[in-house]
């Protein structure tokens, strides 16, 4: 079985990279940030203060995250997978992730899935923490300018309505909460490989992200 961890900051493209990395290697996909999306948005539900960890941590017994394998986020059964992607989540994900509670709650439920299958798992913190011994370990970046265009253009897609500025200064809130937090902050593990896409498409990133992992494992039946 092969671990492939890829970290980063938000609106680096990891998910959209390291779901396409697994699907070209035929391994699972395991998006940890969806997850930290459904205890968000579970907690918004709830009317529950995202910044209030207490009462945060008090919830997590009612909190059931399925991810299939066709990418469907179900929270408790239903189907969140767009749901968890509004700007409401989005400005709220980052107190939820600071969690320490939330973490550890999570990281056992990511270790285990990781356990007896070939994954792929993106995130803030798998090289670190959550899979420390993964067999390749990718830190996936891009200049914030690009970061902001990218998140920008998805959400001008979706219909939500923002300005370039307000995406870029949101994202220097998120990366500053991210790397800054006490416990598993967002950091480059000393074993891992960064790879810059801020000039790369998304199959350029993919391509580059598995010739590093055939170089790392050995050449892998695509």
């Amino acid at each position: 079985m092969i671990t492939i961890a890829i970290d980063g900051p938000s609106a680096a493209g990891k998910s959209t990279v390291a779901k396409g990395v697994a699907k070209k290697l035929g391994f699972v996909y395991i998006d940890t940030g969806a997850m930290y999306r459904c205890v968000t948005l579970y907690a918004l539900k709830k009317g529950v203060d995202c910044q209030n960890d207490e009462e945060i941590v008090k919830l997590l017994p009612e909190v059931h995250i399925t991810l299939s394998i066709d990418g469907r986020v179900l929270l408790n059964g239903e189907d969140v997978t767009h749901e968890i992607r509004t700007q409401k989540v989005v400005d709220n994900v980052s107190y939820i992730a600071a969690n320490k509670g939330v973490r550890l709650f999570l990281v056992e439920l990511q270790r285990e899935m990781a356990k007896d299958i070939s994954i792929v798992m993106d995130g803030r913190d798998i090289g670190t923490y959550v899979l420390p011994h993964a067999d390749v370990k990718i830190f996936q970046v891009a200049s914030i300018k690009e970061r902001a265009k990218r998140r920008f253009v998805e959400n001008i897609s979706k219909g939500i309505a923002c300005t370039l500025d307000d995406v870029e200064k949101d994202l220097e809130r998120r990366d500053y909460i991210d790397s800054h937090r006490e416990f598993a902050p967002l950091r480059k593990a000393d074993d891992a490989i960064a790879v810059d896409t801020s000039l790369m498409t998304i199959e350029e990133a993919i391509d580059a992200i598995i010739q590093i992992i055939q170089e790392k494992v050995g050449p892998i039946n695509e």
